[in-house]
């Protein structure tokens, strides 16, 4: 499993041949395969490669949407594990 800083992230913006991922609440979804999210964008809206956590609580639907992609990766800081943390 992934785990990948913000600016990693956004090299997974779905384009060039790129995957398109997004992270929501840590956790890095693969929405590549979704027709809503070709070339890397969603509705005109949202990019792949990013933090969705904050534009999700205004999107019509709900997390249990994006919930239905696998699951890549989680989001770090660019720090490393502390003790406890959760694992990928």
């Amino acid at each position: 499993m992934l785990r990948l800083t913000p600016a990693e992230l956004a090299m997974y913006n779905g384009r060039g041949g790129a995957p398109a991922y997004v992270a929501y609440e840590g956790k890095i979804y693969d929405v590549s395969a979704s027709f809503l999210w070709q070339r890397g964008r969603h509705q005109a809206m949202h990019e792949a490669g990013n933090d969705l956590t904050g534009a999700l609580a205004e999107a019509p639907h709900g997390k249990e949407l994006l919930e239905r992609f696998s699951v890549v990766g989680v989001l770090s800081q660019g720090f490393p594990p502390k003790p406890g943390d959760p694992q990928p």
